[in-house]
């Protein structure tokens, strides 16, 4: 589920000893080969000892890699949590009309990851936030792990003190001193389809994070629970209710096999454009692309920009009942498992439009080229932002734009010779 399809030869063609034998010893999979060049999708797990400065192994200029050397800054829950709080004081420091507030001291702009505490390190903070609101419901999940693993909801303290060694003096120490988690005030007001809870996962591909150049992928889907949801403080323990995660409700009873519990990104936009009208359908999606260009913008000065490298995220969205989408996580190794028939279309489709930009008409790969593909080789991809392009625009429109008025945030979409343009980042 993990390997990716080259241009040269499907990975399918290959003996499946080889795959393993080859993962064995280069610690990732060769995906495609040819007499001129290789091509290899590296696990999460590789992709440290490849850059590591003890393994003295380099990337020749001919070599592209899925993955940048600290790409955890985005996708560990902790660290995008840490990375966008850093970047939002930045930006109130720099005066940055970004960063403006409202009069309950909420960002207007930037408001987008829901309230959030690193356990064990913020544990009293964590406490002082809850008791301002003692009814609340919080998720708790393990930064490290993946499909809904270890992930438990709790609305009372006395439910997490099993995790605290001494509770007498409110410190909080995890089980393991390993394993860290994070803290999140659970949605409990999600928008519902059919009386059911869904989440959206979105693919985002970035060539370059500096300048910033990232793509965004047409053909994404809802997940949904298999069981009705309710706020009801007994259903807590059950995660058939509150995950989306395939991993989990593919074990429910109500799951569907055939259709896999999810639904288009384009069948949700139709059906929001007839049940809440096209206006405040794309203002949602305008926000939706907001979050993420404003995610990759808080990480892309501490990501190690190596010109070897690549990268497709998962994106996981949550809408709540107003219609305002929160970014819940962001996913390194995306699930390429098919779980439908349409699932397996859209994943292949999803892995050769990545590589067509990644290695553009099948040539020799060079790091050193611009990353920067024509149009007739984006596939289902279309740019989100580029950073060059946006900046050749001038000053004046960017200013425009962070000042929030390019209409982009309030949802009507920016027109330029007719074409419709990148909203509020742009």
């Amino acid at each position: 589920s993990r390997i990716m399809a080259g241009k040269v030869k499907w990975v399918t063609d290959i003996e499946k000893s080889v795959l393993i034998n080859n993962f064995e010893k280069r610690g990732w999979i060769q995906v495609a080969e040819n007499e001129d060049w290789n091509f290899y999708w590296m696990s999460v797990q590789t992709i440290r000892n490849v850059f590591s400065v003890e393994t003295g192994y380099r990337l020749s200029d001919d070599q592209i890699v899925n993955h940048f050397p600290n790409h955890y800054e985005l996708t560990r829950k902790d660290l995008m949590v840490k990375n966008i709080k850093r970047y939002r004081k930045e930006l109130e420091k720099e005066g940055s009309p970004l960063a403006e507030k409202d009069e309950n001291g909420k960002y207007i702009y930037l408001d987008f990851v829901p309230v959030t505490f690193m356990l064990p390190a913020d544990y009293n903070l964590f406490v002082e936030e809850f008791r301002k609101n003692p009814s609340s419901t919080w998720i708790m999940k393990p930064c490290g792990k993946a499909q809904g693993k270890g992930i438990f909801l709790i609305n009372k303290l006395s439910q997490i003190k099993k995790w605290s060694r001494d509770s007498k003096t409110s410190s909080f120490v995890s089980q393991s001193s390993k394993e860290a988690y994070v803290i999140s005030l659970y949605i409990n007001n999600p928008l519902l389809i059919g009386g059911k809870k869904f989440d959206l996962r979105l693919y985002v591909l970035v060539s370059t994070y500096r300048p910033l150049r990232c793509y965004m992928y047409k053909l994404g889907f809802c997940r949904f629970c298999t069981v009705k949801y309710t706020p009801s403080t007994s259903e807590l323990d059950n995660m058939f209710v509150h995950l989306t995660n395939v991993a989990i409700q593919k074990h429910g009873d109500d799951y569907n096999h055939i259709h896999g519990g999810k639904w288009t990104v384009s069948n949700l936009r139709l059906y929001l454009e007839s049940t809440r009208g096209k206006e405040v359908t794309n203002k949602l999606f305008d926000e939706i692309h907001w979050i993420i260009v404003q995610s990759l913008k808080a990480v892309a000065p501490v990501m190690n920009n190596d010109k070897h490298c690549f990268e497709c995220y998962g994106y996981d969205i949550i809408i709540d009942d107003k219609l305002k989408p929160w970014l819940i996580e962001v996913n390194a190794s995306p699930s390429l498992t098919s779980s439908t028939a349409n699932d397996r279309i859209l994943k292949y489709n999803l892995i050769n439009d990545t590589l067509n930009i990644a290695v553009p008409n099948g040539e020799i790969p060079d790091c050193k080229w611009n990353k920067s593909p024509p149009k007739e080789v984006l596939g289902n991809y279309e740019v989100l932002y580029d950073e060059e392009m946006a900046q050749s625009d001038g000053p004046d429109r960017d200013l425009r734009s962070r000042s929030g008025q390019s209409t982009g945030v309030k949802g009507n979409r920016s027109r330029d010779s007719g074409k419709p343009v990148l909203t509020s980042w742009k």
